[in-house]
Parts: structure tokens; C-alpha cells; sequence
């Protein structure tokens, strides 16, 4: 969209989350869609994202739906937003309480497929360019309950069917597995972006779908997410990227951007910024349980200046002559280069093996390398 350098997009149940946790009620008013819609343009925001219930509460008629959509498609339209993603609510309703696609009950899974087609549809007419598929209740506590074998061929026979069904319907949608490795179920399938990865190899129509890693759900595993999206830019399949903060070992906290672990988004906003991304930057996090309807929009501000302080970052850590020398110290470049012609090459490379002592004596530079980064964070290089 012209005039928006990154497109920052946030999804509905981000700003309008109403502080509610396990332990305590809301501590702020529900918030109007067509709001956040207005609020976000207001602030710079390039779209929004949603799940089909974020915008029509189960049980809506379908008459007073179509009023819902109509609003808050002429806001869209009055606001020039975007529409990020779409997905489907399969986690909420009692009925997900062993899972959607991977239900051990039959008519479960089949409700879910029917209400991931009706979201569909949704996202469809909103222009939602990606369609995300996180599988909140796709899991166990209990592993005797489910063969993990049979739950992987019915969370691949669910995607195929509606890869089939939004081709056939001539939507242009692409589709995104968002990986979480538990939370909450006790331990999820589809864990990590590697997981996602090897998993969409083995879909029928594999070329229309990517992955949407997110911050906090790699952090959560122990992993970095700076790996998890190079992997996936490396696969082509970085189809939409969540942003926000988390903390190792804890709860899903879908912290402000970059609000912890500042070297790690920073060194995710270089991998962006670098490898071109052009797709939506999506904030997947909301303002603390203690602010009120105010902080919501601080929040939402932070996010957004926060990525542009970082893009800012990269670019004059990127300039620095002495962040040059270092990187031809550490080889760095030397990586991108071909090692070998091939096994054509079998005597010289093996000829080559007797150098290991003395390529042991060289050193990496990599403490030189790490410490400028941290003074170019710290802002005093």
C-alpha cells in the first residue's frame, strides 16, 4: 500500500485483548472492530488480521453476520487497510476440546473442516492475502489417547481438502501452519517451524503453502526464531511472520515487540530487512494485563517503533566500516560461497585433510563481531 514503508498489520484480539488471564477477569472494555480498524490507520498501521469469531461472536444470526461484515468492510475501505490474514476460531467452543482436525470424534474434525470453509469464505471477501492455520487444540496430555500417525494424516487430509476447496472456489489465497510447541494443549503437533516445514513436503498441493513463525512460540521451545525464519526464508516458504516478545520457559506472554531479548530481534529485523520481505509484519501481542484502554494504543505505538528503531539499527550497523572488517575476519561471506565443484573434486578434498592442524589455529573473531553489534544496540558506536 503506497505511503507504508513496512506494512505493519495487528490482528483484532491484539488490541482488542481485554487483559483477561487463568487467574482474573478483563480489566478493560471490549473493544468495537470497526474501532480498532480507525485506530490503527490512525496510528500508521498498514491492515489487520482476525479469526472469524474476533469480528462475529458464535451464534450471530446469519443476517446480523452480513451487517457485521458490510461495516466493517466500509471501514476497511473508508481507512484504506489491508487485510493481513484470516483464520479460524478452532480452539474456543467446548467442542475443540480434543482437538479440531485432529479430534479423535469423527463429526469434530468435520465441523471444524466445514468452519475453517466458512472463514475461508470470510477471508476471501475481506482481501486477506494469507490464510493461517494455528492448531490450538491440535494435541495431547494424555499420549496413549492419540497415535500420533493417524492425528498427522487427519491434520494433512484437513489441509488438503481445503487447499482443494479455496482453489475451487477461485479464491487467491495462500495458506500458512502457524507451529506452537504446547499451550494450550500439553504438547502440540506441528511443534516447530522444522516440523511445519517437513510436514507441508508431504501436502498435495505444497506450493501454496508457507509458514507463520512466530516470536514467542520458537522462544518457548528454547529455539531461535532468527534460525526458524532464516530456515524458512532458505525452504521460500515465509508466507507471514507473527511478531512479539517472550520470555524462555514461560507461558505463551505475547509481549510488545522486541520488549525482551533485544539482540534477537534485532538480529530478525537484519534477517527481514536484508532478505527483502515484503510480506505484512504482524503483531501477535497485546498491551499488559495493567493498562487501560490507553495503553492499548501505547502498545500498538511501541510495536511499530520499535521495528523502525531496529530497522534503523541494522541499516547503520550494515554502513559501519569496522562491522565490514569484522565480517571478513569471521569469514563471514566466505559461507555464501560454493565449498566444492562436486565429487569430481574427491582426490583434492581428500588431499585437503591433512591441513586440519593447521586450519585449527585460526580464530573466528566472533567476540570482536558480537561486541560492536552490542555497542551499535547500546547506541554508543
Amino acid at each position: 500500500m503506497p505511503g507504508h514503508e513496512h506494512r505493519f498489520t495487528f490482528g483484532l484480539w491484539t488490541v482488542g485483548n481485554p487483559g483477561r488471564d487463568p487467574f482474573g477477569e478483563p480489566t478493560r472494555a471490549p473493544l468495537d472492530p470497526v474501532e480498532s480498524v480507525h485506530k490503527l490507520a490512525e496510528l500508521g498501521a498498514w491492515g489487520i488480521s482476525l479469526h472469524d469469531n474476533d469480528l462475529i461472536p458464535w451464534g450471530t444470526s446469519p443476517a446480523e453476520a452480513e451487517k457485521i461484515t458490510a461495516r466493517f468492510e466500509q471501514a476497511l475501505k473508508e481507512d484504506g487497510l489491508g487485510v493481513g490474514f484470516a483464520t479460524t476460531d478452532l480452539f474456543r467452543h467446548p467442542a475443540f476440546k480434543d482437538g479440531a482436525f485432529t479430534s479423535n470424534d469423527r463429526g469434530v474434525r468435520r465441523a471444524a473442516i466445514g468452519k475453517a470453509m466458512r472463514s475461508i469464505d470470510l477471508g476471501a471477501r475481506l482481501g486477506a492475502e494469507v490464510y493461517v492455520f494455528w492448531g490450538g487444540r491440535e494435541g495431547t496430555e494424555v499420549g496413549v489417547a492419540k497415535d500420533p500417525r493417524d492425528a498427522l494424516e487427519r491434520y494433512r487430509e484437513a489441509i488438503n481438502v481445503l487447499s482443494d476447496y479455496a482453489v475451487e472456489q477461485g479464491y487467491e489465497l495462500r495458506f500458512a501452519m502457524e507451529p506452537k510447541p504446547n499451550e494450550p494443549r500439553g504438547d502440540m503437533f506441528l511443534p516447530t517451524v522444522g516440523h511445519a516445514l517437513h510436514f507441508i513436503t508431504t501436502l498435495d498441493r505444497p506450493e501454496m503453502v508457507g509458514v507463520n513463525p512466530e516470536v514467542a512460540h520458537e522462544t518457548m521451545a528454547g529455539l531461535s526464531i532468527h534460525h526458524a525464519v532464516g530456515q524458512a526464508l532458505w525452504a521460500g516458504k515465509l508466507f507471514h511472520i507473527d511478531l512479539n516478545a517472550q520470555r524462555v520457559g514461560r507461558y505463551d506472554q505475547d509481549y510488545r515487540f522486541a520488549a525482551e531479548d533485544l539482540k534477537e530481534a534485532f538480529l530478525l529485523v537484519r534477517l527481514l530487512e536484508r532478505a527483502g520481505y515484503g510480506g505484512p509484519l504482524h503483531f501477535d501481542a497485546h498491551s499488559y494485563r495493567n493498562e487501560n484502554a490507553e495503553g492499548v494504543w501505547d502498545f500498538a505505538r511501541g510495536c511499530m517503533a520499535t521495528y523502525r528503531a531496529l530497522a534503523e539499527r541494522v541499516a547503520h550497523f550494515d554502513s559501519l566500516p569496522e562491522v565490514n572488517e569484522a565480517l571478513a575476519r569471521s569469514s563471514t561471506r566466505e559461507l555464501g560461497e560454493a565449498t566444492c565443484a562436486g565429487a569430481a573434486e574427491a582426490d583434492q578434498l581428500k588431499s585437503e585433510v591433512d591441513s586440519l592442524d593447521e586450519l585449527a589455529k585460526r580464530g573466528y573473531f566472533n567476540e570482536a563481531l558480537d561486541q560492536i553489534l552490542v555497542e551499535v544496540l547500546l547506541g554508543v558506536r
